[in-house]
């Protein structure tokens, strides 16, 4: 079993800043990449950012130049600067794992922690 847990979320004001991390456990051979989703409320869910296990990120348009994605044992953070309203929802953390050597990676995803950003 792998577990992904999730910390960081909460109510921040416009322009402020939060970091989320998201730490994978359970038995894991490796970790091919891991990444941020969000969703809001009526819309769909979106990715956010994506780093590989080499360090190649990807970023939502939107929040591109705002927010960095960073990974370091099994855990991958999101650093949010500069946040917006537009910003608010729930974000799920989520990793490609290799249990042993001869699994199939298997997506996994956190519980979702709600951020929001408002004055």
């Amino acid at each position: 079993q792998v577990q992904l847990v999730e910390s960081g979320g909460g109510l921040v004001q416009p322009g402020g800043s939060l970091r989320l991390s998201c730490a994978a456990s359970g038995t894991i051979f490796s970790i091919n990449g891991m990444g941020w989703y969000r969703q809001a409320p009526g819309k769909q869910r979106e990715l956010v950012a994506t780093i590989t296990s080499g360090g190649s990120t990807n970023f939502l348009r939107s929040v591109r130049g705002r927010f960095t994605i960073s990974s370091a044992k099994n855990t991958v953070y999101l650093q949010m600067n500069s946040l917006k309203a537009e910003d608010t929802a729930v974000y799920y953390c989520n990793a490609l794992v290799k249990k042993t050597f001869n699994s199939q990676v298997t997506g996994y995803w956190g519980q979702g922690t709600q951020v929001t950003v408002s004055s």
